[in-house]
């Protein structure tokens, strides 16, 4: 990296909350999941959704203007962790920064909605084409925000929020913006994105016990992968800020030739080049800890711990992940990683998965942690956090 890029704001909406102290308190809390059941398509099925509290915070962004009674629930959740971010970074409407907000599948739950009434009526809705497309969740959040500065949206399946903060890295280094908002949103939980992930025979079942998900059990013998919703938010500014929260100090990205629609190799050379670069000239052992994708499944789990192996040999950091409390939150899940990773370094304490035994230590400083993600189609960003 060019210049070191400081996180001055976050903004999140989860499973876990919808402030910094309720998160962190729910991560400290580590023998209970965020695991409630739904129903879809008349089965009982596993997901990671927000709480009553949460959805009254987005009903209320909902019914405070007219053009927000119509917006799926992607946008409502990147408006309300956006708001949070800029107000904690003390950014200003006048400032016209950047925002690059991702998602996987957009405007899922609005999609669906108005696809079935298509198949009912013949019609389509007046407004189901612009309230669907997956760039008005950055240009809402612009319009809320009233920055004049660019706007994007993309997917890049599950890596989708971190390379948004690639792409905002890549404008403030560029010089072109002096301030960049990042992050991603996503409202999975749906009847037709569970068919999508039961049909891959990815999806968990859920049973009762104390730990439903397990992820990083590289000794599961099922998939365990279920979905969960949320928006994490960032601003981004160039240089080493007074109020920062961390230092992003490496980015790494990499996307192997693709052999199947949803698998990365048996070693994710993806992750492997993606970490190395992030990592950049740095001593191995300066990386205290990784927060991993880790999805839940069989081969995701097991081919990114052979990866870090790879990288790292037998001095392996500490390896966590936040998706056995509250699920995959595709798009999103990058987001809601640098998050956990930005407040154990803030909080100078490691998370663990209370049921995995493949960390020998847990490192008594934090001062950089690699944060992972990657989609379908092989496509693995890293990006390496470090203590202010």
């Amino acid at each position: 990296m060019k210049e070191v890029i400081s996180i001055t704001g976050i903004g999140s909406i989860s499973p876990l909350g919808s402030n910094a102290t309720m998160v962190w308190n729910h991560y400290l809390n580590k023998s209970n999941h965020h695991i409630s059941i739904q129903s879809h398509s008349q089965s009982e099925t596993a997901v990671g959704a927000i709480s009553t509290i949460e959805e009254d915070l987005l009903q209320e962004i909902r019914t405070s203007s007219n053009h927000y009674k119509d917006v799926d629930k992607t946008v409502l959740m990147g408006l309300f962790a956006g708001r949070q971010a800029m107000l904690e970074a003390g950014w200003q409407n006048t400032d016209d920064f950047g925002i690059n907000m991702g998602s996987s599948r957009g405007a899922t739950e609005l999609f669906e909605k108005y696809h079935q009434e298509f198949l009912s009526t013949n019609k389509a809705s007046t407004l189901s084409s612009p309230t669907t497309t997956l760039g008005n969740i950055a240009t809402w959040l612009a319009n809320d925000l009233q920055t004049k500065g660019p706007s994007i949206s993309h997917s890049i399946t599950c890596s989708t929020a971190l390379h948004s903060v690639i792409n905002g890295v890549a404008w403030l280094q560029s010089g072109l913006c002096d301030k960049f908002m990042v992050g991603g949103s996503e409202a999975p939980l749906t009847p037709f994105t569970v068919a999508q992930m039961r049909a891959l025979k990815i999806y968990t079942q859920f049973t009762k016990a104390k730990y439903p998900c397990r992820t990083l059990d590289l000794e599961k013998n099922r998939n365990q992968m279920f979905l969960g919703e949320g928006a994490a938010v960032f601003c981004l500014e160039k240089g080493k800020q007074p109020n920062a929260k961390a230092y992003i100090t490496g980015i790494g990205y990499a996307t192997e030739p693709l052999k199947h629609n949803i698998s990365i190799s048996t070693n994710a050379d993806c992750f492997q080049d993606s970490m190395k670069m992030a990592i950049g000239e740095s001593d191995l052992q300066e990386i205290d800890a990784i927060v991993m994708h880790a999805p839940g499944t069989i081969k995701g789990d097991l081919s990114e711990y052979n990866a870090i192996k790879a990288v790292f040999d037998n001095q392996l950091p500490s390896l966590t992940s936040n998706k056995w409390k509250i699920g995959h939150s595709f798009g999103a899940s990058g987001a809601l990683s640098l998050e956990l990773a930005v407040m154990m370094l803030q909080q100078q304490e490691f998370i663990e998965v209370p049921f995995i035994e493949i960390n020998k230590n847990t490192p008594k400083k934090l001062k950089n942690i690699l944060v992972n993600a990657v989609g379908f189609g092989g496509n693995a960003v890293t990006i390496k956090v470090s203590i202010v």
